[in-house]
């Protein structure tokens, strides 16, 4: 059955141009080759919207997004907007983006593909075989807290977690687990935070309800150092705010290169699907970022967002066939094939556009 799908477009500051672009043709080619008709709206956010407008997120763009099916979102922020007030920064929109949808689940899995176990700056034997999926509470915490305020002499943020906040993102990580390894892992400190105390009973409080799956809770400095010594023992990984956000991207040494990790930010009508490096400027217009984080990301929501399973398949599968072959950009070691951005883009496309028709 072929799909209409609005699909809104947020390239963002830095490389997030040059990814999404690439994302985007690939999506093209998936609904080309099962028939689905997908429209791309591009919007400002971040710095760019900045420098346009003002406004790190202006009311159109999230208007924008509220009437979509699904948003693919490249990267914010950079040295250039530093120095504005806080409300102005880049990083401001996109957690207005966030809260303003609606989304409280962040998904980011984690894995090290065969062909890039010597990638990693880990022993192959350490990363070999990791397969984590993180879920990281996305509306609540520290990032949102108030009161909050700065001074050249003292600063405050404050750290809230409702019951209702962490049941429903724990309901998530609960399910993932049901559906993959059966093993959950609720990351906190709650030997020293109430809210982390919080987190630990909600979670025990729920688990009764999943008798299939096995819960252990970690606190972040000790859960951080293992991580990097034995990945592979850990399945569902659930994490309020901050400590996922810091979590994550530790993991990402693991995989070998952050630029190859997607997200996927849900629990709202619509979700928004990003790779979760950065804008990295440095390279910026320079064609030398890694899209597949990003093409990536465009498998999650073709998954997530519109419910299309076996096109999500093909586009990973598309992905995991280029790195098996050994193409890469220069942040990937070892990478036999060396490629700027839109000609690794190009080998994924032209997987996806070789591959036998489904029709």
């Amino acid at each position: 059955m072929s799909v209409d799908a609005r699909i809104v477009v947020l390239p963002g500051d830095g490389v997030g141009p040059e990814v999404t672009t690439e994302a985007v043709s690939c999506l093209k080619a998936i609904a080309e080759r099962y028939g689905h008709r997908f429209t791309f709206r591009e919007a400002l956010i971040g710095g760019a919207a900045v420098d346009a407008t003002g406004d790190p997120l202006p009311e159109a763009t999230l208007d924008l997004c509220r009437s979509s099916d699904a948003i693919l979102l490249g990267a914010v922020g950079g040295p250039a907007w530093d120095r504005h007030p806080r409300d102005q920064r880049p990083e401001s929109g996109l957690l207005r983006l966030r809260k303003g949808l609606g989304l409280y689940a962040n998904l980011r899995p984690v894995t090290v593909h065969p062909a890039l176990a010597d990638a990693s700056p880990l022993k192959p034997e350490i990363v070999r075989g990791t397969d984590i999926m993180f879920v990281r509470e996305l509306s609540g915490g520290l990032y949102f807290g108030e009161p909050r305020s700065y001074s050249d002499q003292a600063a405050v943020n404050t750290l809230p977690y409702t019951r209702e906040e962490i049941e429903r993102v724990a309901k998530v990580a609960f399910e993932l687990a049901q559906s993959r390894r059966k093993r959950l892992v609720s990351v906190d400190k709650a030997n020293v935070l109430e809210t982390s105390r919080l987190w630990r009973k909600v979670v025990d409080d729920l688990a009764p309800s999943y008798p299939d799956v096995s819960v252990q809770h970690a606190y972040v400095d000790s859960f951080a150092m293992a991580l990097i010594t034995r990945p592979t023992d850990f399945d569902v990984v659930l994490t309020e705010n901050l400590f996922g956000d810091i979590l994550s991207d530790e993991a990402a040494v693991l995989a070998g290169s952050l630029g190859l990790l997607p997200s996927a930010s849900l629990g709202g009508s619509v979700g928004l699907y990003e790779p979760i490096h950065g804008s990295a400027p440095d390279i910026a217009g320079q064609d030398r970022a890694n899209p597949i984080g990003t093409i990536l990301s465009a498998a999650m929501l073709l998954r997530h967002g519109l419910n299309l399973t076996a096109e999500a398949l093909e586009l990973e599968a598309a992905v995991d066939q280029v790195l098996q072959d050994g193409h890469g950009t220069g942040d990937l070691k070892g990478a036999r094939h060396a490629h700027g951005t839109r000609s690794l883009g190009a080998c994924v496309r032209e997987r996806v556009t070789a591959a036998v028709s489904p029709r």
